[in-house]
């Protein structure tokens, strides 16, 4: 089974080139914005219990995610793989998707970083904003602040996965198909 962490910064592109790599290699896509949507709108105890929390403000907690892909993991077994967008976002998360990985007897074949400069992503992001009318992608300091959480939180994984051989660089930068084929040859001689 292939299953694939795609890795990188806010604006790096992950949300498009995970539908593609996923059509492509017929995986399921793994994102945790969709599956929390999806939850709740099918009015599950796990939705239940984020749409409580979002309602309030609070960030839905490592444990209703991860329950969330257990629950996508579980009724997709026979998939060829899984692709993970965006997940996981922390060491803590890393951990947990590894030994719900191991329950089913899978791990993670390789995580693929889109390496992206900060001033690209600004640019990425704050063109989103504009086209999306979402005022918090327009903002500077609000990106900023993003970078600092990631800088932070999330790209210690780089290490973990490093640590675990299965972290592959990728330029992030181009167009996105360039992007993809040399996603693609990533992934390809691990099949």
């Amino acid at each position: 089974m292939l299953n694939i962490i795609l890795f990188g910064p806010p604006g790096a592109g992950k949300g498009t080139q995970a539908i593609k790599i996923a059509e492509k290699f017929n995986l399921i896509h793994i994102s945790t914005g969709d599956l929390l949507r999806a939850e709740v709108k099918a009015g599950t105890d796990l939705g239940n219990a984020a749409k409580n929390l979002m309602d309030k403000g609070i960030l839905v907690s490592d444990e209703i995610v991860t329950g969330m892909i257990d629950s996508k993991i579980g009724h997709n077994l026979s998939a060829k793989g899984f692709i993970f967008d965006g997940f996981p976002r922390t060491l803590n998360q890393a951990e947990a998707l590894d030994a719900l990985l191991a329950k089913y007897n899978l791990s993670i074949t390789s995580t693929l970083s889109l390496e992206v400069d900060e001033e690209e992503l600004y640019k990425r992001i704050s063109l989103r904003g504009k086209l999306s009318g979402r005022v918090d992608d327009q903002d500077r300091h609000t990106f900023l602040k993003r970078m600092q959480v990631y800088r932070t939180e999330t790209a210690p994984l780089k290490k973990y996965y490093s640590d675990k051989g299965i972290l592959n660089a990728v330029n992030g930068i181009g167009e996105i198909e360039d992007i993809f084929v040399a996603l693609c040859d990533e992934i390809t001689p691990k099949m």
